[in-house]
């Protein structure tokens, strides 16, 4: 189940005309919550609440995809755009 602040994320990316597909389970842990799709493009998107951790593997994944060409990041309840 998404959380309140990753709810709120995927409203403020749909009215901005994306497709957010919530990643429940892939075969490799540590990717982002959210992939926004728009124009032929992918923007990975990891959601925290204020309390939880950003973790080392889930810095790696999001470092890969930026290696690959896409738009990652992560952002935090109350601190937007953490990494």
């Amino acid at each position: 189940m998404a959380s309140k602040y990753q709810s709120k994320i995927i409203r403020e990316y749909t009215k901005k005309g994306y497709k957010v597909l919530n990643v429940i389970r892939l075969s490799e842990n540590g990717y982002p919550d959210l992939i926004a799709l728009k124009d032929g493009k992918a923007i990975f998107i990891e959601c925290k609440e204020a309390n939880d951790t950003f973790r080392a593997l889930q810095k790696l994944r999001i470092d890969e995809l930026k290696n690959l060409g896409f738009e990652a990041f992560c952002t935090q309840e109350g601190k937007g755009v953490i990494y």
